[in-house]
């Protein structure tokens, strides 16, 4: 029966990745049916090669950040990977977001590697789920940025609203971390030594991290420069599609962009990204049409990064100095 079923459930997945490529086209579609095409051509050749190609080593070079940050986190819950393990997990997960069917995008592809390499899994598991809470902690640190240094130039309708979502995020973040900590001994209390035994570990890994607060520090800080570095690239990308935006603006919308594109709508969030860039620089007087040719740049360089990503775990995984966990 099982054999039955794992056809199926590859075939399930296909069909997912398909629908999520598609919507992807259909929102870029909408987009590119409802704004005027001459300003949008216009835009995207204002963009040579050479600046996209600039672009894109930048955007390589902030990922070696991205990939130490990860080392860092999961190597504090006690992983023991080696660098270029991390490596090879977190390139997985950049190309698994991108081109494998998925439905919790690259962190099942960046997951099943790290269990592979490292000798305690549960330790991968938990220093991937710190690793998420800190590139959070990134996107807000950025947004709260953008509205410290905009304060006059931000509409007088967004500014309430702005300051009312962070704090919900922030009240939302305790009253979660209350629940988890109140709710501990109860949820335990009265389960078999089965369940017990195989929690221990995450609550082991957990220990550990909490022991290293200097390292998630450290991993907060990288996050935040990795995440601050592809705002300046995403704004230098719409200077030279013609946008006349403060960066203090791309700091605002980029990460809230950023964040609505983790709904699992599209592959990668494709789409919803630049979707969310118009609406969101709208209020600001940036033309549509080359906010929308900048999110498209910009999904170039995130789309070829992704596939010299998936090369790169490619070739570490044929590595014979990284043997598997045995």
């Amino acid at each position: 029966m099982s054999a039955d079923c794992q056809p199926q459930k590859s075939s399930r997945s296909w069909i997912f990745l398909v629908a999520r490529w598609a919507a992807a086209l259909m929102i870029l579609g909408i987009l590119f049916y409802l704004l005027p095409v001459t300003p949008l051509r216009n835009a995207l050749s204002r963009v040579p090669l050479t600046r996209f190609i600039a672009v894109l080593l930048i955007y390589l070079v902030a990922l070696t950040g991205g990939i130490t940050k990860w080392h860092t986190v999961v190597n504090s819950a006690g992983a023991q990977l080696s660098f270029a393990a991390s490596a090879q997990c977190y390139t997985s997960g950049l190309f698994g977001a991108l081109f494998l069917p998925s439905i919790i995008g690259g962190d099942v592809a960046r997951l099943a590697v790290g269990i592979s390499r490292s000798p305690g899994p549960a330790a991968v598991i938990t220093g991937n789920v710190a690793d998420r809470f800190l590139d959070v902690a990134a996107q807000l640190t950025l947004i709260s940025m953008g509205l410290m240094l905009l304060p006059g130039s931000l509409p007088v309708p967004l500014q309430a609203p702005a300051k009312h979502v962070l704090l919900a995020a922030a009240v939302a973040s305790a009253i979660l971390f209350g629940f988890v900590v109140a709710l501990r001994r109860p949820l335990l209390r009265g389960r078999s030594i089965r369940f017990r035994r195989r929690l221990a570990p995450h609550r082991h890994a957990v220990r550990a991290v909490s022991r290293r607060p200097h390292r998630l520090i450290l991993g907060c800080l990288l996050g935040t420069s990795v995440q601050g570095t592809y705002v300046l690239l995403t704004a230098l990308l719409g200077f030279t599609c013609g946008l006349d935006v403060p960066l203090s603006v791309w700091l605002f919308a980029w990460p809230l962009a950023k964040i609505a594109a983790v709904m699992p709508i599209t592959q990668g969030g494709i789409g919803v990204r630049e979707a969310a860039l118009v609406v969101l620089l709208a209020p600001f007087g940036a033309p549509a049409s080359q906010v929308l040719a900048t999110g498209i740049v910009w999904e170039g360089v995130i789309i070829t990064g992704g596939l010299l990503a998936g090369l790169t775990a490619f070739l570490l995984r044929r590595s014979p100095s990284h043997p598997s966990r045995p």
